[in-house]
């Protein structure tokens, strides 16, 4: 089965983030043939950036993206919102890759099912 999830929130302050990449790695580890596409818009986009240090006991939106990675799943950044917030290619996590939105489209007609947070 291929699921995109789509997230619009920042990476911190909310927990919308957080619990849908909790449930993308649930997804990875109940289906072995599972086909993860996160797609980061908005704010969200600031969630790949690298080296993010958090606080000792606090999850890291790069952690976990990289776990989406690492389970062979994509990550898509909006470029839009990446130059609209001042992100460059460089700056982001090994494994995500600036996108479009016709790229979302085509992800979201591919997609069994498509989740937003």
């Amino acid at each position: 089965m291929k699921t995109l999830f789509i997230l619009n929130d920042p990476p911190y302050g909310t927990e919308r983030c957080y619990n849908a990449l909790r449930l993308a790695h649930a997804l990875f580890k109940s289906e072995a043939d599972t086909q993860i596409t996160v797609f980061l818009m908005a704010d969200a986009v600031v969630g790949a950036k690298a080296g993010q240090t958090t606080p000792d006991g606090y999850y890291s939106m790069e952690r976990m993206l990289k776990r989406v990675v690492a389970g062979n799943g994509d990550v898509l950044l909006c470029g839009t919102c990446m130059d609209a917030r001042g992100l460059a290619d460089e700056e982001m996590m090994s494994g995500a890759r600036r996108s479009t939105m016709d790229e979302l489209a085509a992800e979201t007609a591919a997609a069994d099912k498509v989740l937003v947070f």
